[in-house]
């Protein structure tokens, strides 16, 4: 059987517990396939407008922008590092759910998206849904999941 190829790998991080876990499979995937790698944030601004009734200024955006961009630098270099040969970062602003299903793959052209198994507790994925769950769903594109292994499937 062959193994597929893939040309440009999206990894989208949002700075989790699993996050460090994801990258390095995505990390890994990238090298071994001789890959590009792009590593995606998405910034929720209209979720911090609803939680802080708009008292949210430019200058709080500007610096977590800031923030976000520093630490998605330290990811290139990790990934650089480890011997990624072409890495992009990229910060976006909106849903995570349609931008990294299918509007970020569309624009950079990413065979697959290596994305973790889930961020969000039980209650917020009931209430909010899984970002992972809307990915594998309508990504145009392969979804490969990454499980942390703290993660215990019960028997059935």
């Amino acid at each position: 059987m062959q193994q597929q190829k893939y040309e440009n790998v999206l990894v989208p991080v949002d700075g989790s517990k699993a996050t460090e876990k994801v990258l390095n499979r995505a990390i890994e995937v990238a090298r071994d396939n001789d890959a590009h790698l792009d590593i995606l944030n998405i910034l929720e601004v209209n979720q911090f407008n609803q939680t802080y009734g708009s008292a949210v200024s430019g200058d709080v955006v500007f610096k977590l922008t800031e923030n976000t961009d520093d630490q998605l630098k330290k990811y290139q270099k990790k990934a650089e590092d480890a011997g990624v040969k072409s890495v992009d970062i990229h910060i976006r602003f909106g849903n995570p759910k349609p931008i990294i299903a299918r509007e970020f793959p569309k624009d950079h052209n990413n065979d697959v998206i290596v994305i973790g198994s889930t961020g969000l507790s039980a209650v917020e994925r009931l209430i909010i849904g899984s970002v992972t769950s809307y990915v594998t769903r309508t990504a145009k594109c392969d979804v490969l999941i990454v499980r942390p292994k703290d993660i215990v499937t019960p028997n059935k």
